[in-house]
């Protein structure tokens, strides 16, 4: 009542209205509810279930009364610790009133009693008849709820507790941005900035390292703060009373009071529309280089296992297992190469963004990237019925899902990629392989993505396996019967659908045997319009051939353009021709080229031959004009130049010429026509 009121009142009741205290006037800016408890008008039930609902709770003694101080440890307390779980106690806060009545303290009285219960936040002692200490009474039971105490400090031993120091190391090593084990000066401001919004003075921040000198030695090294240093500070805004301090740098990097990293912090909230895929954006590709480089402590572009060990420090645990090293792209040591890198996390993105979220998360991302969170580092692609559509795709990741029996060559086509020959893949050993293997390819000097997928072999493939965008059919060509599994299932599930598909004739360095199928592998894809069987081999002895993933690529970002090159290059003058010749675009403007000229020609033809049936008497004039009404007629189509808008102009003497560039023009076309069919014809051949 004094609190509110801010003077003593005359007559005290037994028991005070509740109150709410708003926001605004609380230095915390929260709202603060307070409920008054009465022995004399209320029961033990109604204690228990305020009890229940209370945040913190304040127990008021007489500082002058013996048994009210008595009366803390024999009722309140025990009382109180009934109603709450060991692990999770509710924050006590002990208030002395009627300090006006004695000239001395109670707190040698209190202290063993604070020392003996941890839960017991602070004690405060006030006098609501002079208003001593009472706002700051409420101050206090504020900060025991936003800044408690328990989860970060022992009383008992006088330091931190265990999951307190685990926070506080993760976020000092990804404030160590050079990972040189001391934060320097550039990232203590930045520290700083981040977490209070306002960086640190000159001699304030030498002012800070003094003090970490004055009481640890190795607390600063090379004008550094060191791991220790870091700590030590913490400790000491928490036994100085400013729990606040660590509280908001803890919040800042995504605990909760449990010291738990967030749900909210984790997993952002993140919508992914039907057939769309995630991808990594430029910002997120940046941050990861940086943190390669930050662990990449040798500089061999390359991350040995003590390396990557230390990049994962600031997980939970370890997110990547052995498979990864044959699914990305390796050294000659089996450690995992820059390009490997990003490709892993470019694969966790595909595969399971959420994952890649908390991942990011572990990592600071939104943090050092002064982003609002993780999700600002993913990209959702458009829907692919539009990329279809538009016959473009602005897409970076292609899935192409790798279908055949077991044992022909699937595993192979997946380590080619990684640019592992046959050698290098008998290494590996069964418990380390990798149904998944990802790795870059350049397409028309664009760089993109190819996720290959190794599908399992049964009898019909579910929906998931069906997803993709382009579809390798393997068979091996010693196998008789390894084809018959391909064509079954294209039959069943790809004739019918938009996926481009290309087939595989692996171990292509084997005796070729022919296959148990009604028809040859080349009359299949001929019959289905597909581009013939490539033949592959990965027991060479450099890496193998990329050829056939350029192939596999390209069908996937252009699958509307039904692409028939007959070599696998995909890259040679006759490739792009082939490729060019047999586009969409191309097609329709070829049709409505001859469709124009020939409507032209037709009607001049007919026009001309009327003229020769006329009367001889006619007037040369109007042949001229009819013979140039004509060329008009079909070079104002094609040239729009000057030259040929001035075709009207002309005289008489001009009508030989005239006759002449029709009959050329009408040649040349002619000519044109056949040499383009001849050229088709030739291609066909080959």
């Amino acid at each position: 009542m004094s609190l509110v009121s801010e003077e003593f009142p005359e007559e005290v009741p037994p028991r005070a209205e509740e109150i709410t205290i708003p926001a605004d006037v609380t230095p915390e800016r929260v709202p603060t509810h307070i409920v008054d408890y009465s022995e004399a008008e209320q029961s033990d039930e109604q204690l228990h279930q305020e009890i229940s609902q209370a945040n913190v709770i304040c127990i008021v003694y007489a500082v002058n009364n013996k048994h009210s101080i008595d009366k803390v440890t024999s009722r309140w307390i025990p009382l109180i610790n009934e109603r709450t779980d060991k692990d999770s106690r509710l924050p006590l806060i002990l208030v002395g009133n009627k300090s006006d009545l004695v000239e001395y303290s109670s707190m040698e009285t209190i202290l063993p009693i604070m020392n003996q219960y941890t839960e017991i936040e602070t004690c405060v002692e006030c006098s609501a008849k002079n208003l001593k200490n009472i706002s700051e009474l409420f101050y206090y039971a504020q900060k025991a709820v936003l800044h408690p105490t328990g989860p970060l400090y022992c009383p008992e031993e006088k330091e931190m507790k265990p999951a307190c120091i685990k926070a506080l190391t993760r976020i000092f090593k990804i404030s160590d941005q050079d990972n040189d084990g001391t934060l320097n000066d550039a990232e203590l401001n930045f520290f700083q900035r981040i977490c209070f919004n306002t960086p640190l003075a000159p001699q304030a921040l030498e002012d800070v390292k003094n003090v970490v000198r004055k009481h640890i030695s190795d607390g600063v090294a090379d004008s550094g703060l060191t791991l220790k240093g870091f700590l030590f500070l913490h400790t000491l805004f928490i036994q100085r009373g400013r729990h606040e301090t660590t509280w908001t740098v803890l919040r800042r990097f995504g605990y909760d009071d449990d010291l738990d990293l967030t749900p909210e912090y984790l997993f952002p909230l993140l919508k992914i529309p039907p057939d769309c895929t995630t991808e990594l954006n430029h910002h997120a590709y940046l941050f990861l280089q940086s943190t390669f480089d930050k662990h990449d402590l040798d500089r061999d572009c390359a991350l040995s296992p003590d390396e990557l060990k230390d990049l994962f420090k600031v997980f939970p645990y370890i997110p990547w297992g052995p498979d990864v090293n044959n699914t990305v792209c390796t050294n000659e040591r089996g450690w995992i190469t820059y390009q490997g890198f990003l490709s892993q996390w470019t694969l966790t993105t595909y595969l399971d963004v959420q994952r890649c979220l908390e991942y990011l998360g572990y990592l600071g991302y939104s943090i050092l990237t002064e982003q609002e969170s993780q999700a600002s580092a993913i990209t959702v692609t458009r829907d692919k019925k539009i990329d279809l559509q538009k016959k473009q795709t602005q897409r970076n990741v292609f899935r192409c899902n790798v279908i055949g029996v077991k044992n022909c060559g699937k595993s192979g086509v997946l380590q080619a990629l990684l640019g592992r020959n046959l050698s290098r893949q008998k290494k590996i050993r069964d418990d380390h392989k990798s149904y998944y293997a990802i790795n870059t390819v350049y397409v028309y000097g664009q760089e993109k993505y190819l996720l290959l997928h190794d599908i399992s072999e049964s009898e019909f493939l579910t929906e998931a396996e069906i997803i993709c965008d382009v579809v390798c059919l393997v068979y091996d060509v010693s196998n008789p019967k390894s084809f018959e599994y391909c064509a079954r299932i294209f039959k069943q599930h790809f004739m019918d659908s938009r996926i481009p598909c290309l087939i595989i004739a692996a171990k292509s360095d084997l005796h070729e045997v022919k296959q148990e199928y009604s028809i040859s592998p080349a009359d299949f894809c001929r019959k289905h319009k597909m581009p013939p069987p490539q033949a592959f081999t990965c027991n060479t002895a450099d890496a193998p051939s990329k050829d056939i993933f350029v192939k596999l690529t390209t069908m996937a970002m252009y699958p509307h353009a039904r692409l028939r090159c007959m070599c696998t290059c995909n890259r040679c003058t006759f490739c792009i021709c082939q490729n060019f010749l047999n586009s969409d675009l191309l097609q329709s403007v070829k049709n409505k080229i001859f469709t124009a000229v020939l409507n032209r020609l037709r009607a001049g033809v007919a026009e001309w031959g009327a003229m020769l049936l006329a009367d001889d008497e006619g007037s040369i004039t109007h042949q001229v004009h009819a013979v140039h009404s004509v060329e008009d007629s079909i070079f104002m189509e094609s040239s729009h130049g000057p030259l040929f808008l001035e075709a009207r102009h002309v005289t008489q003497a001009d009508l030989k010429s005239s006759t002449f560039w029709l009959r050329a023009s009408f040649g040349a076309t002619v000519f044109a026509v056949l040499g383009f069919a001849m050229y088709k014809a030739l291609l066909k051949q080959r």
